[in-house]
């Protein structure tokens, strides 16, 4: 499978006979190496299977009472691989398991001597207390989570306190890539490299070194990494102070926005009043947050920051890879981080019948889940197009009924007007034969009323 070919369906095990193609849905067990997991279970999707299962070739150590190995050669692998996305499967939409050795084998033998076997593929989410937790890991400079950080606000209010939000703003450690003081004579061989490491250095660190971010892909701007870390600092005081007690923060989704929409760009990105302005339209206190700054260890002095610091240990044992990264309920997200993705997933992470009213509203609203959330639970394909209001509506159809009343009625009348008419009209065609005096005289005709009065 690591070489897509529409050849590759005609082999395998169970063997068919005549040989053909797999007919789908089917679950594909594939052995793991010679390319990236991505890529076989890319290939696997092509040829049309509903999942993939990858037989580990190499025991695990801590499984060495009941693996074998191929060859008794071979040593133990000491920890698990990990299948994650390299940064190219987001056109992958099957899923995969990892098989442990001892748990394959059976199953390859069986496929081998021609069997049929069935897998079933099973997972769930967490929920802890009916309350889902999600969380993003981003850099505050990515232009791929500025549209969803204005756009995932209503929706993290409509959750509310069913749900707990709480972002990551990523550094990486400057002590171990030598920027730290201290650290160049370690990693560099003459006074002019070291001379270029502390310049650069400077530039994208922060607390001498410690704290360090990649400054922005173009090559024009002026915006460093040090200007990134104090930024991640400052956004993080901003949720430690309203919103680590509730998560929602709703002020750290109102500053993050008013940030990327008027100084996230090279000439306001480290301007003290477009961010000091920032802060206000989203209710935040600048001196409160400066506080939490030099509080937690500031970003001049050689010292750890607590938040900063926190921020770097947790991305050690998150699992983080590739960045912007979502989780919820303690599970990856797949793909790309945009609205519609992160709100299904967040309302999939709720036991049954404790889903908020919001997800109830705009879960079932595919393709359109932002545009209900923005409606206020209201999803647009269930709208009535050129809707009328209610007293409009009501006084038209007054007016119809009147007039469909008048219009009744006139034909009523005219057709009883008609029946008259009718009945007059035979009543005059007999009744001088009923009228004559004498009827032996059919000459003389004369008219009389009612009473036998003669007219004329």
């Amino acid at each position: 499978m690591c070489d897509y070919s529409n050849d590759a369906t005609m082999g395998g095990y169970p063997e068919r006979n005549p040989k053909g193609p797999w007919k789908p849905p089917y679950i594909l067990m594939v052995e793991r190496g010679e390319c990236s997991f991505v890529q076989k279970v890319r290939n696997a999707q092509k040829v049309g299977a509903a999942g993939v299962i990858i037989a580990d070739d190499r025991c695990k150590c801590f499984h060495a009472d009941k693996c074998t190995p191929d060859n008794e050669d071979e040593e133990c692998e000491a920890r698990e691989p990990l299948m994650a996305d390299d940064g190219s499967g987001a056109d992958i939409t099957i899923p995969s398991f990892l098989m442990f050795k001892q748990d394959a084998d059976p199953v390859k033998a069986e496929l081998k001597k021609n069997h049929m076997v069935r897998l079933e593929m099973a997972w769930a989410r967490l929920n802890p207390h009916q309350r889902v937790e999600y969380e993003l890991w981003d850099v505050v400079d990515d232009p791929r989570t500025r549209a969803f950080a204005e756009e995932f606000k209503p929706a993290a209010l409509a959750l509310a306190e069913h749900a707990r939000f709480t972002p990551h703003l990523v550094v990486f450690d400057g002590i171990s890539t030598g920027c730290h003081p201290g650290e160049y004579d370690e990693i560099q061989e003459d006074d002019m490299m070291e001379e270029v490491m502390e310049e650069v250095c400077t530039d994208m660190c922060t607390n001498q070194g410690r704290y360090c971010a990649a400054p922005p892909d173009a090559e024009d701007s002026q915006i460093t990494g040090r200007d990134i870390v104090r930024e991640s600092l400052r956004r993080e005081c901003i949720w430690y102070l309203y919103g680590h007690d509730n998560g929602i923060g709703e002020e750290w989704w109102n500053y993050v926005a008013t940030f990327n929409k008027r100084c996230n760009n090279d000439n306001y990105f480290n301007n003290l009043d477009c961010i000091q302005d920032a802060m206000k339209v989203a209710n935040v206190n600048p001196d409160e947050v400066t506080d939490c700054e030099q509080q937690t260890g500031g970003y001049e002095e050689d010292k750890e920051n607590l938040l900063l610091q926190l921020q770097m240990d947790l991305i050690k044992i998150s699992g983080v890879i590739i960045l912007p990264a979502a989780f919820v309920n303690k599970e990856e997200l797949r793909g790309g981080i945009d609205f519609a993705t992160v709100f299904v997933a967040v309302c999939a992470g709720f036991t049954t019948g404790a889903e908020p009213e919001i997800c109830t509203q705009c879960g079932s609203c595919v393709s359109e889940e932002l545009e209900c959330v923005n409606s206020g639970g209201r999803c647009p394909s269930l709208k009535i197009e050129k809707a009328v209001s209610s007293h409009v509506f009501v006084l038209t159809l007054a007016v119809t009924v009147v007039i469909l009343g008048s219009v009744g009625f006139l034909l009523y009348f005219r057709s009883q007007q008609q029946m008259k008419n009718q009945v007059r009209g035979m009543v005059a065609e007999y009744m001088p034969v009923g009228g004559m005096k004498s009827q032996g005289d059919t000459n003389n005709l004369f008219e009389y009323d009612d009473n036998d009065n003669q007219i004329s």
